[in-house]
């Protein structure tokens, strides 16, 4: 398993690049430059390529229209832009007409630090789970990046994917893909407690499981990387042996993903003790990088690991 960091975005697009050569359907709108696997796409495919200005919610419209031509369709903006202020478009155009369009949405959580609150979208996995027909997947490390990207092109359907802005390390070593149809996987298995998680927040839960066995604390680890449609069998199959369940997010806890957790737990008639963490209620203006904002807003290794000593108590 190579240890490179690489940028999910760059990943994503690179998949492409490679299909979108042999298949002249698939297209990119992007209302966004800057990204060096989108530059060569640009560059090499410029048929295959629009960009559609600082217009998010013309882009999608564009999509849509698209993909009610046959195109197979990704529409690549920054995160907090392509979600709430396309909302209505994404509702009307995509969801309304059941357009099998993919939506890239870079930088999620607060991974545009420090560009301030208007860059950070800790509201979307909220919005977008309540769309009729929305798939919604949160990448953690290249491997599961580019298993997304083939998913897209080989079961086209309406999907909000969530790519982190920073380059990742690998997590998976040849296991996501076999994971993929039940949209989670256990990453490392315990006795005591499990977190729950997703995106860059794995890390954290990996770095919290490995601090908690030195302390003698047996904490497994789920990467939910589908958090709608979540597989309520094959979620409840896997946490049916621990008693106490935590679940870590970057976003506000309401609406969100341990909201989602309780939901499906609640409708399988499964009870458990579940303790959700999650950004507090408030926007956040202060700088001192992602890392800053997350340790100092209840949500270090630290803080992860006292919540599950004391789940587990």
């Amino acid at each position: 398993m190579s240890a490179t960091p690489l940028f999910p975005r760059d990943v994503f697009i690179d998949y492409l690049y490679e299909q979108a050569q042999k298949d002249k359907d698939i297209v990119i709108i992007s209302a966004d430059f800057g990204a060096p696997a989108l530059d060569r796409y640009r560059d090499n495919l410029p048929e295959q390529f629009v960009h559609s200005g600082i217009s998010e919610q013309h882009m999608i419209d564009m999509a849509a229209g698209m993909s009610l031509m046959g195109k197979k369709v990704y529409a690549y903006a920054m995160a907090p832009f392509l979600s709430l202020r396309c909302y209505e478009q994404i509702k009307a155009a995509l969801s309304l007409m059941n357009q099998p369009v993919t939506l890239l949405s870079v930088g999620v959580g607060v991974g545009y630090a420090d560009a301030g609150p208007t860059h950070y979208i800790t509201e979307d996995l909220a919005c977008m789970r309540v769309l009729n027909g929305m798939e919604v997947l949160t990448t953690c490390d290249p491997e599961s990046t580019v298993e997304v990207a083939k998913l897209t092109l080989a079961e086209p359907a309406l999907r909000y994917v969530r790519l982190d802005r920073n380059a990742q390390l690998p997590v998976y070593d040849g296991e996501f893909a076999a994971s993929q149809p039940k949209g989670l996987h256990e990453l490392r298995a315990g006795e005591d407690v499990c977190i729950v998680s997703c995106g860059h927040l794995i890390g954290r839960a990996l770095a919290a499981h490995e601090k908690l066995l030195k302390d003698g604390v047996s904490a497994g680890v789920i990467d939910l990387f589908r958090i709608k449609t979540i597989d309520t069998d094959a979620l409840v199959a896997v946490l049916a042996r621990y008693k106490n369940i935590i679940t870590l997010e970057e976003q506000g806890l309401d609406g969100g993903f341990g909201s989602a957790i309780i939901e499906a737990l609640n409708d399988a008639g499964m009870a458990r003790q579940v303790k959700r963490m999650g950004l507090p209620e408030r926007y956040f203006f202060e700088n001192g990088g992602r890392d800053y904002i997350l340790d100092s807003n209840g949500l270090s290794v630290t803080d992860i690991c006292t919540t599950a000593k004391g789940a587990g108590a």
